[in-house]
């Protein structure tokens, strides 16, 4: 255990109940306790912080099974329990990873979840690989990023989303316009129309609405997979014929583990994944969470610590 001085957070959600909350993290060691071990923490190292790490126990139904990200016995920052957003907070080594050099601490604290969970979801949970064509619902916060990582697999990746913005970005990013679904389109007469019809293998599901999970059991090719990581509509439907005659695959996801955090930091680092993040103060924390209900915020705001001078 050691503590750490969170400097930027991101401000997009607010859980109930919590007096400090912040799910996504990043702070600066000011203390080490006395049973950590690995020379690699270090006063004043900076240090990305994962919300949900895992107790780490042998003994844990889940960290026992490498699913640290569901570990209820251990700290739960930001979810149901005080998150980043307080001025000084302990934290486990298993929640923390130095930062590579060149990357600042508003994109690292963005990081941890939003860039995280998505690949986490891509590349153990969907399995994605470069020899497949992949269909990404919503370029959002996640998708964005997700959009960013099937590209550096080397997969084919057709998009939507309804802001036409969002899909110039994809376009600015090098996904060829043949791949873009234009913004009002029905996906899957675009899916007819451009011939691609029985070869979707993967469909990365990041908006969760009804219309897109109905969408993507009829796009996807027999023996397909469909991530489901957006949660727009608490409550979707499996056509049961559609499913089993396909022999579907549909995978859920949540957060991601230390190591996949480790590996996108370095992903950030090398400039293969950019993530997009805006930069506030805490102290405008209720502006913040009334632009985004307003729409104002692109993507991420990452929220400095008025005491930090970073």
């Amino acid at each position: 255990m050691g503590y750490a001085r969170p400097s930027m957070m991101n401000a997009w959600r607010k859980h109930k109940g919590n007096k400090e909350p912040g799910h996504e993290g990043c702070g600066e060691i000011i203390e080490i306790g006395e049973g950590v071990k690995d020379t690699k923490f270090k006063l004043g190292v900076r240090v990305a912080l994962l919300a949900v790490p895992g107790c780490r126990s042998e003994s844990c139904t889940e960290c026992s099974r490498d699913l640290p990200q569901l570990c209820s016995s251990g700290m739960r920052h930001g979810i149901g329990q005080d998150g980043f957003f307080a001025e000084y907070v302990a934290v486990n080594v298993h929640a923390a990873v130095p930062l590579p050099e060149g990357i600042s601490p508003a994109v690292a604290a963005v990081a941890t979840d939003a860039v995280t969970t998505a690949y986490h979801g891509i590349t153990r949970r969907a399995e994605v690989k470069k020899e497949e064509t992949v269909f990404l619902f919503g370029l959002g916060g996640l998708g964005f990023n997700a959009l960013q990582i099937v590209k550096h697999i080397g997969a084919r990746v057709i998009v939507t989303d309804l802001r036409q913005e969002k899909l110039d970005a994809a376009l600015s990013l090098g996904i060829p316009s043949r791949d873009v679904v234009p913004a009002g389109k029905s996906v899957q007469d675009f899916v007819q129309e451009s011939g691609l019809h029985g070869k979707i293998d993967t469909i990365l599901d990041f908006v969760g609405k009804y219309q897109t999970f109905e969408d993507a059991q009829q796009i996807v090719r027999p023996g397909g997979k469909i991530l489901c990581v957006g949660t727009l509509d608490r409550r979707n439907e499996i056509d049961m014929k559609i499913g089993i005659r396909k022999r579907l695959s549909i995978i859920f996801t949540y957060g991601g583990q230390q190591r996949d955090l480790v590996e996108v930091l370095d992903l950030i680092s090398s400039k293969v994944l950019q993530p997009q993040v805006e930069l506030g103060k805490l102290s405008d924390f209720p502006q913040a969470l009334k632009d985004l209900g307003a729409g104002k915020i692109k993507d991420r705001i990452a929220l400095v610590s008025d005491i930090a001078d970073l």
